[in-house]
C-alpha cells in the first residue's frame, strides 16, 4: 500500500519537516560524489554493529566517532528508491506531528526516535558488519506518533492489484497497523546476520515514537518556538476538502459546504473535493472564482442523485468564510 495523502491538514508550515527532507537530499547528493570511496564513507558514518561488539575493531575509533554514526546514519540512504520512499512517508505524516509538537520539539522527537531505532538495530544485530543507514527508524517514530494522534484519519492509498491500481481511503489505524504487522513478520523471518532492511529498527522506532510523543506532548513550548510558529501559520483552508452531501427526500440535487478564508474568497482559489458516490468517492478539482461572498453557492452539474432514468441532479456547495 502506498500513501498518497492524508486528510489532516496542518495549521502551520512544516518548516522542520522540509528542512529534514532537504538535508537528506543534500546528504544523498554528497553520497553520489563519493564514487569509489562511498563504501568507506558508509562504514564510517553508518551504524556498523561490529564496531561496538568487537573490542579490537572498537579500539580504532574515538568515543566521538562511535557516537556520531547514530546521528549521521539518519541522513544516508542506499539508493534512489530508498530515499524517495522514506521522504515521501515523512512528507505525508511528518507535518501533522510537527504541527502538534511545535518546530523545536518535533526536531528533538525526530532525532531521538532515529537514535533509539539505531540502538535497537545495534542490539538485535550485535555481530553484523553491515552498515545500517537510512531515516526509516526516525520516520517510523513519526508514524507511531501519528497513530496515537490521528487513529481515524483517512489516508488516500494506492493499492496495486496485478496490472490494475485502486485508490481507496483507509483509516490511519488500519494503514499503520498493517505496516507494523509487515515489519514484525519480516523481522521474525529474517536472520540477524543477513543484510537488507533494518526491520527491528523500524519496529523500535515506531514504539519509541509513541512513547516519546506522549512525553514531549506534555512539555510546554518555549517562547522561541512560539515565535517561529507565528510566522509559519497557514492562512488558507485545506486544499483537499471532503464533502458530506445533504439532500431532501424528493430532490435530486444535493447540498454541501466548502470552506474558504476571506482572502481565498476575495481573490479566488483552487480546491480538491472528495464527493461520495455510492461506496466510492469521486475526487474533483474546483476553481473558486474571485469575489465570492458568504452563503453564495457553487453549482457542480451532474454530481447529485441519480433518478430512475439515469439522469443526475446537481451538487450545490455553500461558501463558508472562516475567520
Amino acid at each position: 500500500m502506498i500513501p498518497i495523502r492524508d486528510a489532516v491538514r496542518s495549521n502551520h508550515f512544516p518548516l522542520v519537516n522540509f528542512m529534514i527532507i532537504g538535508l537528506n537530499g543534500l546528504a544523498f547528493f554528497w553520497q553520489m560524489t563519493q564514487g569509489p570511496h562511498l563504501r568507506e564513507a558508509l562504514f564510517l558514518f553508518g551504524v556498523v554493529p561490529l564496531r561496538y561488539s568487537d573490542a579490537a575493531v572498537a579500539s580504532h575509533f574515538t568515543l566521538f566517532q562511535q557516537v556520531l554514526p547514530f546521528l549521521t546514519s539518519l541522513f544516508l540512504h542506499g539508493g534512489f528508491l530508498h530515499i524517495i520512499g522514506n521522504m515521501w512517508f515523512l512528507y505525508i505524516f511528518g507535518d501533522n506531528i510537527e504541527d502538534r509538537l511545535g518546530h523545536l520539539r518535533y526536531l528533538l522527537f525526530y532525532l531521538l526516535s532515529g537514535i533509539a531505532a539505531g540502538l535497537i538495530q545495534l542490539m538485535t544485530n550485535w555481530n553484523s558488519n553491515i552498515p545500517t543507514i537510512g531515516a526509516s527508524g526516525a520516520i517510523a517514530g513519526v508514524m507511531g506518533a501519528y497513530l496515537i494522534l490521528y487513529p481515524r484519519a483517512k489516508i488516500l492509498t494506492l493499492i496495486p492489484i496485478v496490472f490494475f491500481f485502486q485508490f481507496i481511503e483507509v483509516p490511519a489505524f488500519i494503514f499503520l497497523g498493517y505496516w507494523l504487522l509487515l515489519q514484525m513478520i519480516s523481522a521474525g523471518l529474517t536472520r540477524s546476520d543477513v543484510g537488507g532492511v533494518a526491520w527491528w529498527a523500524h519496529i523500535g522506532g515506531f514504539v519509541t515514537g509513541i512513547i516519546l510523543f506522549k512525553i514531549l506532548d506534555l512539555i510546554p513550548r518555549i517562547g522561541f518556538s512560539d515565535g517561529i510558529r507565528h510566522y509559519t501559520e497557514r492562512h488558507t483552508t485545506p486544499r483537499l476538502q471532503p464533502i458530506s452531501p445533504q439532500t431532501l427526500e424528493d430532490e435530486w440535487d444535493v447540498h454541501g459546504v466548502i470552506r474558504l478564508t476571506s482572502r481565498e474568497a476575495q481573490y479566488g482559489s483552487r480546491k480538491i473535493i472528495s464527493v461520495p458516490q455510492g461506496i466510492r468517492k469521486r475526487t474533483l478539482r474546483v476553481t473558486i472564482p474571485p469575489g465570492m461572498e458568504k452563503s453564495q453557492r457553487l453549482r457542480l452539474k451532474g454530481l447529485g442523485k441519480k433518478d430512475a432514468e439515469g439522469n443526475r441532479g446537481d451538487l450545490y456547495l455553500e461558501v463558508r468564510i472562516m475567520g
